[in-house]
């Protein structure tokens, strides 16, 4: 399944209880389709916060006493109908006693695109893809300028105005 067709087909499930399992997903997804993978990322910090707290190593390790997940899980289902079937049923539904929320799962972001990364955006694959000039060497229509409409003026039109706000009638 190609990567945009597959999160098009997965829901985010968030407010996920603590004795919440992968079976338990499972469970109330499957009648709105064929479910192709269920992932609920595990806790990376539970060992350093509990043992702050004083909780053993010991009741980690068993799942007692504390969550060994985040608290959100993704459903991939087969398709991405019945991804919006399990959005309009489950979304604000009760499940372990907590009200869940259940939307459209959104494409991580990678670490070399967009403005938050570190590399500068005219160096980005899609910057330059979006902008690079033509092989001739002309360049591109988005770096002259030479649209199909020429730019308007945004003052235009303006003239007769000599107050702020909207004229009397």
């Amino acid at each position: 399944m190609a990567d945009s067709t597959r999160w098009k087909a997965t829901v985010y499930v968030g407010g996920l209880g603590p004795q919440v399992t992968v079976a338990n997903l499972q469970d109330a997804f499957i009648p709105f389709g064929d479910i192709a993978d269920i992932s609920l990322p595990k806790n990376d910090r539970l060992g350093k916060r509990d043992q702050a707290n004083g909780v053993s190593e010991e009741s980690i390790a068993t799942g007692q006493d504390a969550a060994d997940h985040r608290g959100f899980a993704y459903v991939e289902f087969e398709d991405a109908d019945d991804a919006r079937e399990a959005i309009d049923n489950m979304d604000k539904s009760e499940f372990f006693g907590r009200t869940i929320r259940v939307t459209a799962a959104k494409a991580p972001k990678t670490a070399n695109e967009g403005l938050g990364s570190m590399t500068a955006i005219w160096k980005q694959e899609t910057w330059i893809a979006q902008n690079a000039a033509a092989e001739d060497g002309e360049p591109s229509e988005l770096l002259t300028g030479s649209g199909e409409e020429p730019a308007t003026d945004p003052m235009q039109g303006l003239e007769g105005l000599d107050v702020a706000g909207p004229q009397p009638e």
